[in-house]
C-alpha cells in the first residue's frame, strides 16, 4: 500500500466514486495501470469488485499517474484516494472537470437511465442532463500486455496496416467492454444502437454470432475442428479433483453460448406442452410414398401443421423491435430447423416457407439437412429465421424446453413418436404418441394465445387429412 501524500500542484486525486446501491466500498482486484503511465479520461485504471459483480474502474481524469493507492485484495471506502493524476502536455487542453462532486454526478446519470455505471462520472461536460459525448480512444498501451487500453474498450491487436486513425468508439459499460474481450471481437467492428453511438451487450452479442455465421463455410467438412488444447498447470486442482485437460472453445461454440445467452437474458420465455396421439399421422406418412419414392419426413409433415397454425397464429412468427417498443408482423414465414451436427448446432433458414408443399418442404430440409452437416452452408442462410423448428425426437429424447432463437419469439420441439398406451373410447390401447412443447415470449403474446396456437397443431397432428382439404 503507498503511503498517501500530500497533493503537489497540478495533480489531482481521484476517489473511489459512489457506487450506487446502498454499496459503501469495493475489493481491489487488480490494477490496470502503473505509476509512471499516461492516461485519458474515461480509461479503465483497475478491476474492482464490490457485492454485485466485478467492473473496471474508469479514471476521470487525464495525465500522468504520480501514485496509486492501495494494493490488490485491499477494501477500498467509498471516498477513499484511489490514484493521483498530475497534468501532462497533452491533456493541458483537456477542458477542466465540472465542480460538481463525482458521486453527484454519477448519481445524475444514474437517476437518466444513462446506464453508464462507473463510466464517465463528472468527467465531461454536458448541455443535456444525461447525455455525453463519445470518448476518444487511448493510445497508450499497458506495459503488463500487448492489449490496447481505451477509453471506450480494450483493443485486440492494433490497428490494421495501411490505417492511421480509427474511429472512436463508445463502450460506456465495463461489463459490456469485458463480454467484446472474452469473445475477441475488436469494438471498432461492432455496430452501435445505443444511446449517443454507445455498443450496448446486445450490439456485442450480435456481433458474436454474425462473426461466427460468416465464418461457418470456411471448413471444407463437417468435422468438429478441436479447440486448441491448453494443458492443465502441474498439480492444478479444482475443488479437490484434478485438472485433466482446459480446452479453449471453438469459434462456433462461442458464438452458440453468444446467442443462447443472450435469448436467455432478453426473453422473458414461457413453455406450454402437450401430448399427442400421432397415431393417424403415422400411418397416413406411409401411404403418402410416390411410387418408387420416399414419403415425406415427419419433419416435413409437423413444419406444414405448424405453418397453417402460423396463418391463425401470426404473432409466434412475429419479431419485435430493437428498444422492444412494436411487434414487427411479416407476410409468410421463414422457417429456421434447428440441425444438430458434428460441428454444433446449426439453424439453416428456409425462407418463405408458408408458400411451399410437403413435397418441397420435404425436399428443401433434406438439402438444407445434407448442407449443414457437411459444413458448406453459406453464412447468408443460417440468418433470417422468423420461427424455429427443432425435432429433437430424433436425438431419442421425448421433450426438452427450448431456449428460443433470437430473434425469433417462439420455437416448437418435437419429442420422439413411439408407442404407448393410450385411452381411446374407455380402453387401453397402444398408440403412437408425440410430446410437441412451444416456448414463446411472454411479451409479444399471453398464454391463452400460445396455447390456442398448439391446440391448432395438435389438431392437426391427430387429424392429418384437414391439412390437406378433407375432413
Amino acid at each position: 500500500m503507498s503511503t498517501p501524500v500530500k497533493p503537489q500542484t497540478g495533480t489531482r486525486v481521484f476517489r473511489l466514486p459512489d457506487l450506487g446501491e446502498g454499496l459503501t466500498e469495493a475489493g481491489l482486484v487488480q490494477w490496470l495501470v502503473a505509476v509512471g503511465d499516461t492516461i485519458v479520461t474515461d480509461q479503465p485504471i483497475a478491476e474492482v469488485e464490490t457485492a454485485k459483480s466485478i467492473v473496471e474502474l474508469p479514471s476521470p481524469f487525464a495525465g500522468v499517474i504520480t501514485a496509486l493507492h492501495r494494493t490488490a485484495g485491499d477494501t477500498i471506502d467509498v471516498g477513499a484516494p484511489v490514484l493521483e493524476v498530475a497534468d501532462s502536455p497533452s491533456s493541458a487542453a483537456t477542458p477542466a472537470p465540472p465542480t460538481q462532486p463525482e458521486h453527484e454526478a454519477y448519481r445524475e446519470e444514474e437517476r437518466a437511465g444513462s446506464g453508464n455505471v462507473l463510466i464517465g462520472y463528472g468527467t465531461t461536460a454536458r448541455a443535456t442532463k444525461g447525455r455525453r459525448r463519445p470518448p476518444v480512444a487511448s493510445t497508450t498501451i499497458h506495459p503488463a500486455s500487448t492489449t490496447i487500453h481505451s477509453a471506450s474498450g480494450t483493443l485486440a491487436g492494433t490497428s490494421p496496416a495501411g490505417s492511421s486513425e480509427r474511429r472512436p468508439v463508445a463502450v460506456r459499460s465495463p461489463l459490456v467492454r469485458r463480454l467484446a474481450r472474452d469473445l475477441g471481437l475488436d469494438v471498432h467492428s461492432i455496430t452501435a444502437t445505443g444511446a449517443d453511438g454507445a455498443i450496448t451487450r446486445a450490439d456485442v452479442l450480435r456481433a458474436a454470432v454474425d462473426a461466427v455465421a460468416d465464418g461457418a463455410s470456411a471448413h471444407d467438412s463437417g468435422r468438429t475442428t478441436p479447440g486448441t488444447g491448453v494443458g492443465p498447470e502441474a498439480g492444478e486442482t479444482v475443488d479437490g479433483l484434478e485438472v485433466r485437460a482446459r480446452e479453449r472453445m471453438s469459434p462456433l461454440r462461442k458464438a452458440v453460448s453468444a446467442k443462447l445467452s443472450r435469448s436467455r437474458s432478453e426473453i422473458p420465455e414461457a413453455t406450454v406442452w402437450v401430448d399427442v396421439d400421432a397415431t393417424e399421422l403415422w400411418d397416413l406418412r406411409a401411404r403418402m410414398a410416390p411410387e418408387g419414392g420416399k414419403a415425406p419426413s415427419v419433419t416435413a409433415l409437423l413444419a406444414r401443421f405448424v405453418l397453417l397454425a402460423l396463418e391463425e397464429y401470426p404473432v409466434l412468427a412475429s419479431r419485435l423491435s430493437e428498444n422492444g417498443d412494436e411487434i414487427l408482423s411479416f407476410d409468410g414465414v421463414n422457417l429456421g430447423i434447428a440441425a444438430d451436427t458434428e460441428r454444433g448446432l446449426l439453424v439453416p433458414v428456409v425462407p418463405r416457407a408458408h408458400a411451399l408443399s410437403v413435397t418441397q418442404l420435404d425436399s428443401a430440409l433434406r438439402e438444407l439437412t445434407t448442407t449443414a452437416r457437411s459444413g458448406a452452408m453459406p453464412p447468408e442462410r443460417l440468418r433470417g429465421s422468423t420461427f424455429t423448428l427443432n425435432n429433437y425426437g430424433g436425438l431419442g429424447v421425448d421433450g426438452s424446453a427450448a431456449i428460443i432463437n433470437h430473434p425469433d419469439v417462439a420455437i416448437l420441439g418435437i419429442g420422439r413418436i413411439i408407442e404407448r398406451p393410450w385411452v381411446v373410447d374407455g380402453a387401453i390401447v397402444a398408440r403412437r404418441i408425440v410430446q410437441i412443447s412451444l416456448v414463446f415470449d411472454h411479451r409479444v403474446c399471453d398464454g391463452g394465445y400460445a396455447a390456442g396456437f398448439l391446440r391448432r397443431v395438435t389438431e392437426l397432428i391427430e387429424h392429418p387429412l384437414r391439412a390437406f382439404g378433407r375432413v
